[in-house]
């Protein structure tokens, strides 16, 4: 069986703040390097639909009253979970999917935001994964500067916001020269070496 590399994840959640928030919704992708699924999770996570409506205010959720009121209504679901029941499903699906010898990197845009609540929520998975992280948002910071901009669909739900920073990281990778294998580097190397 293909074992990924990259563990694509996006949470929703009621806030940006950690120690206050509540994460609503998880996507996972688990692709190689080329981008291949491998394996994808999704879960709506119990929240208090009150404490939602309470934390989900300010002129984001204004302009996505829809998104919210999809997240609010999938968190009190019966067929959403408990948050401790979340982890253990994705520390499965990291096992099942990854090589346990090698660094699990987290991947996804802003990732550093989701981090911060998966630390909080999740320690055990979050033991698993490298420090290393595969931030998307340091691409477009990059290619922005120089004019190049890639439009992603907003659609603020956990599994379409992967595939749009897959995407996104595929639009910026054509627009480099990126060797074809590991012996090109090799080569590269050694000709660089004799000059």
């Amino acid at each position: 069986m293909t074992k990924a590399n990259l563990l694509w994840i996006d949470l929703e959640m009621t806030g940006l703040d950690p120690a206050v928030d509540k994460i609503v919704e998880v996507g996972a992708i688990a692709t190689d390097f080329n981008f291949t699924k491998v394996a994808e999770y999704e879960a709506a996570v119990k929240v208090d639909a009150d404490f939602m409506r309470r934390r989900m205010v300010g002129e984001f959720w204004e302009k996505n009253t829809a998104t919210r009121d999809a997240l609010i209504t999938a968190s009190s679901a019966d067929t959403a979970k408990e948050s401790s029941a979340v982890e253990s499903e994705l520390i499965q699906f990291v096992q099942d999917n990854f090589d346990m010898a090698s660094p699990i990197y987290l991947a996804g845009n802003s990732i550093h935001q989701d981090r911060k609540f998966i630390e909080r929520a999740w320690p055990k998975l979050d033991q698993m994964l490298s420090y290393r992280m595969l931030d998307v948002s340091a691409w477009k910071i990059i290619f922005e500067h120089y004019g190049v901009k890639f439009t992603k669909p907003e659609q603020h739900r956990a599994t379409s916001d992967i595939i749009g920073s897959i995407e996104e990281l595929k639009y910026y990778l054509k627009r480099v020269e990126l060797p074809k294998s590991k012996d090109d580097v090799a080569n590269a190397e050694s000709k660089t070496g004799k000059d």
